[in-house]
């Protein structure tokens, strides 16, 4: 029987519909008196510390507050862009916190619940003029409504800016984010800021600064005893120690074996994918020079350092050939790749600014546009944050934004740290979610489990489910084998998060060898979490999607009564898509499962750590056309939004600003029949509507169809849907299917 490989082309199968009708508006628990009331001497109070700053912390006259919205209004259609005009202020950020509100009309209201923290700048005789604009509200006008939105009104104060552990640096360098002057550009903000700052007896580093988005990320070396005052300037957004580079603390050193292994005899599978390791370097002596593309240095001025060239080569090998065995012939690559040396002996030369330097490094590498398939096991030494978005994290969702390249990154190896205060949580940039975040189990074989060392989520909101998926990355019962230095291939025994992540990138890089073209990396990536196998006992928290497969064929061939299709297109903003679910011409029978994984990439507001994806997708599954509620046909819920959700959480649905959405649904096959998934597009900026010029955004939609008591149910959805086509192999090899 010839092999069934996936189905191609499921993007024809889709449509554009008319949006549904709106729902009313929400009751509202404040007046615009009782908003008066209460805010009012909250803002008069803002206003007097506002007029207190020094001049030279205002730049260009700016200062900044924060304003909390009520539970109720935090969806961006409720964002309060007409009060914020009237008042001359504008959004510059925002962030998740927890409230209290005064009143609360939901029903199923708890006491706390989560809302959105706003970060509004104006000039000072803006913030002077405020208690004037809101005495002359007229009662029910749009400014009106939306100034009673708001809970709570203060100024941010030095505090607000100084994360844990400044105080106890023992390190003189920090790194800042600012929020960049409305209206005024990256070259005034970072020019005033660097003239407050000598005043602070600071010096700022200009020559590292990262501009992302509406913020910039700066390295500055001063006196801790002068924190305060420097986080008096108004438009800093953070401040915190400078973390090192993880890669400087491996979990175990690689320690060599007196065990050989096998080269493997025959090339790569293929030379047509683009995979790089950003890394450490490869030392002189090495056996991999036939499988290595090229070898580039970021800075060729620099030596190399033996420990990050044992990493590099650790990784490399990794990604080459997976685990090896010993005394075994090694797993033949599916591609060339390129390394990328990032890591050198300025890296630890500067104290702690290689963190920028590093960052510079892999900037110069995405902006180039070269990969399609990239692995990163280091970063910085610090677990994410909930409230404020990495420069590392920033710039890399960023350049990934368009959805050409996967990278997979190393999730970390904290996670035996303590959980209090999140120290066990995956380390930056594994929270970035246009990347795959990698995590490590600790066996090849199906008694896995979470590794201890790996870092665990959840992730910052939208990216709760991090890491994303697990793969075998060693343990002191199985250590992952790699190739040693020397000019003979013996191996090296190791374990670590880093070795999972290249593992993982080379089965997505194996998608590529065979199939070719015909799948973008995007798909590749929904590919990898669409296949992915979780143990009943492990939580999302350990192991996020599951561990991935190492068997191609586990992805891109389908077994008897199953069908696996593909969908790769480009969404609208504020467009409503039906995808059609291929079934057969006849009625499916007995029990179906229906598996479906969208993935997509975002663009981010990287100053708003409260709405940081700007695309968000609402989708509704329509099993049965015959089966109408009103006008619509019936709807069922099929994506979860309860893993990882507060309770306000599931009712504000934030689950729809998630990049990847994965869901199995058993059902009777009776209850299918012209099923569809309807996509709706929401593009917000700075957590408002999006205005004219939003661009489209790729995604990916895999859906698997199982029906047992239909063994060829695949060649009968081909015969019902001519326009699919299954996706042939560019390289006719034998793939193994696992049992």
């Amino acid at each position: 029987m010839a092999t069934r490989f996936i189905i191609g082309r499921g993007e024809l199968l889709t449509f554009d519909i008319p949006p549904p009708l709106m729902k009313a508006d929400k009751a509202r628990p404040y007046s615009l008196d009782d908003a008066r009331s209460h805010l009012i001497p909250q803002i008069l109070e803002t206003v007097g510390e506002v007029i207190q700053l020094p001049d030279a912390a205002c730049p260009a006259g700016y200062a900044v507050a924060k304003l909390d919205l009520h539970p109720t209004f935090i969806a961006k259609s409720f964002f309060p862009r007409a009060f914020l005009r009237e008042a001359g202020l504008v959004s510059v950020g925002s962030k998740t916190v927890m409230t209290t509100p005064r009143v609360d009309l939901r029903k199923t209201a708890t006491k706390q619940s989560e809302s959105t923290q706003l970060f509004v700048a104006g000039r000072r005789d803006s913030f002077s003029r405020l208690p004037g604009v809101i005495a002359d509200l007229v009662e029910l006008s749009p400014q009106a409504l939306q100034f009673a939105q708001i809970e709570d009104f203060s100024s941010v104060r030095p505090v607000d800016r100084m994360r844990t552990g400044v105080a106890d640096a023992a390190e003189d360098v920090f790194e800042v984010g600012l929020h960049v002057l409305p209206d005024e550009g990256v070259a005034l903000t970072q020019q005033t800021f660097v003239e407050y700052a000598r005043t602070c007896e600071f010096h700022v580093h200009i020559d590292l600064a990262i501009p992302v988005g509406g913020m910039l990320f700066v390295p500055v070396r001063g006196n801790k005893s002068r924190l305060a005052q420097l986080a008096l300037f108004t438009m800093m957004r953070v401040v915190r120690p400078m973390p090192p580079l993880r890669s400087f603390r491996p979990l175990v050193r690689a320690t060599p074996l007196a065990i050989p292994f096998t080269l493997p005899k025959v090339e790569p599978l293929s030379d047509e994918p683009s995979v790089a390791v950003l890394d450490g370097g490869l030392p002189n002596d090495h056996v991999l020079d036939r499988y290595v593309g090229k070898y580039v240095k970021s800075d060729p001025s620099a030596a190399d350092v033996q420990d990050f060239l044992d990493h590099g080569l650790g990784v490399t090998s990794a990604l080459l050939f997976g685990a090896i065995e010993p005394g075994q012939e090694a797993e033949r690559p599916f591609s060339y790749v390129d390394h990328i040396r990032i890591l050198d002996e300025a890296t630890g030369q500067e104290d702690h600014l290689e963190l920028f330097r590093t960052l510079g490094h892999i900037e110069e590498v995405l902006l180039t546009r070269q990969y399609q398939f990239l692995n990163l096991s280091l970063g910085p030494e610090l677990p994410m944050e909930d409230t404020d978005v990495h420069a590392w994290t920033a710039l890399i969702d960023d350049l990934l934004s368009d959805g050409d390249t996967l990278l997979t990154v190393a999730a970390g190896n904290n996670g035996k740290e303590s959980a209090l205060g999140g120290l066990n949580r995956v380390q930056v940039p594994a929270d970035s979610v246009n990347a795959l975040s990698v995590g490590a189990c600790t066996r090849t074989d199906g008694n896995w489990v979470r590794a201890d060392y790996s870092a665990v989520g959840p992730g910052r909101s939208p990216g709760k489910r991090k890491p994303d998926v697990v793969a075998f990355g060693g343990s002191p019962k199985e250590y992952f084998h790699i190739a040693a230095p020397g000019k003979k291939p013996t191996l090296a025994a190791t374990m670590g998060t880093s070795f999972a992540s290249p593992l993982t990138l080379r089965s997505g890089v194996g998608v590529r060898a065979y199939l070719g073209e015909a799948i973008n990396p995007l798909t590749i990536k929904g590919l990898l979490v669409h296949a992915a196998h979780v143990h009943g006992t492990e939580s999302p928290e350990a192991v996020g999607w599951g561990r991935i497969p190492t068997d191609i064929g586990a992805m891109i061939v389908c077994g008897d009564g199953v069908a696996r299709i593909i969908y790769q297109g480009r969404l609208k903003p504020g467009k409503y898509l039906r995808a059609r679910v291929p079934l057969p011409k006849t009625p499916l029978q007995g029990m179906v499962t229906l598996t479906a994984t969208f993935c997509y990439a975002s663009p981010v507001d990287v100053e708003d750590a409260a709405a940081y994806t700007k695309a968000g997708l609402d989708i509704t599954f329509r099993p049965h056309a015959g089966k109408a509620a009103g006008k619509q046909t019936k709807s069922r819920s099929f994506f979860s939004k309860k893993e990882f959700r507060t309770e306000q959480e599931q009712r504000a649905d934030l689950g729809k600003w998630e990049t990847v959405l994965h869901a199995s649904e058993t059902m009777r096959g009776s209850s299918l029949h012209e099923a569809t998934f309807d996509i709706h597009y929401n593009a917000r900026d700075g957590g408002a509507v999006a205005g004219s010029g939003t661009d489209l955004i790729p995604y990916a939609l895999i859906l698997t169809v199982e029906a047992p008591r239909h063994p060829e149910i695949y060649s009968e959805i081909l015969r019902a849907h001519t326009v699919l086509k299954a996706v042939e192999p560019r390289i006719a090899l034998p793939i193994r299917i696992n049992s």
